[in-house]
């Protein structure tokens, strides 16, 4: 199962689709597009892509541990739902215009819809087990979400772009031996006698 990174690497996914399909048209150059937080001061970028909450994946049953090996139990990981915000960086030295900023958003919803999948061990190449693909969804939140966002980060709201990437199986370290036969009893009852 995928390790910790895989969260970071699922932003990384992002990141690069966009660098590679939107430059340099309708940005200029794969430099304007950041892992960035919109509270960041003095960055000149164009677009951002801010991770803003990590969720358990609700819904999803899953075995406390599972067979590592013949003789050992791990822990199963759990799937978590990543938050997404794509944002244009209010503080980018660009000047653009409110057209310019619909168009790049727009760009941003199109290629986002088009790459909406991505398998685990295209993220992390040693992974062996077979992991459901991590896909990118439209978030389902209100206009009053969005704008708790903004605010959380003391920020005035401003039109952006909100998904969720899930599920992102995090496996864990926790390793049990389990303990070995060392003693059996076996018997034998022949049906239809008294003994």
């Amino acid at each position: 199962m995928a390790d910790y990174p895989i969260i970071a690497d699922v932003s990384n996914y992002i990141v690069r689709t966009l660098r590679t399909k939107m430059c340099p048209e309708p940005i200029p150059s794969p430099n304007n597009i950041e892992v960035s937080s919109p509270a960041d001061q003095d960055v000149d970028y164009i677009l951002g892509l801010y991770l803003y909450d990590i969720r358990e994946t609700s819904g999803m049953a899953t075995p406390t541990f599972m067979p590592a090996g013949q003789v050992r139990l791990q822990k199963t990981p759990k799937p978590f739902d990543l938050y997404y915000m794509v944002f244009i960086n209010g503080s980018s030295q660009m000047g653009l215009k409110a057209l310019d900023i619909q168009k790049i958003l727009g760009r941003v919803a199109q290629l986002i819809n088009d790459n909406n999948a991505v398998m685990p061990n295209q993220l992390q190449k040693w992974l062996e087990t077979s992991e459901p693909p991590i896909t990118i969804s439209q978030a389902k939140i209100t206009l009053e979400e969005k704008v708790r966002v903004w605010q959380a980060i003391n920020k005035p709201y401003q039109v952006s772009l909100f998904y969720k990437a899930g599920p992102v199986f995090l496996s864990s370290e926790v390793v049990v031996d389990t303990p070995r036969v060392t003693d059996a009893t076996f018997g034998i009852h022949i049906q239809g006698s008294d003994q």
